[in-house]
């Protein structure tokens, strides 16, 4: 069995906090491309997460699909569009 301590228990409070905050910011955010970052960032940190709950293979996964796929993905469409800027 897998002793959870006290630390494990801050980190991870300190995760779902940045989470939640990065979460926020990709929403938030009207430049897409600083939404994308932060976008990205919150999937860094739940692939941290995942790999604190012992689960590397699935953090692995969520890396190379969140920070590895999408970030390109969305950067190529974003460089493809054209910004209007509101008066």
């Amino acid at each position: 069995m897998i002793e959870i301590t006290l630390l494990d228990l801050i980190v991870q409070f300190v995760l779902l906090f940045g989470m939640i905050v990065a979460a926020i910011f990709a929403v938030v955010l009207r430049d897409l491309l600083a939404a994308v970052l932060s976008a990205t960032a919150m999937s860094v940190l739940l692939a941290m997460e995942f790999y604190m709950l012992h689960a590397p293979d699935v953090a692995i996964a969520e890396v190379a699909v969140g920070a590895g796929v999408v970030l390109p993905i969305f950067i190529f469409a974003i460089s493809k569009t054209k910004r209007e800027e509101e008066a």
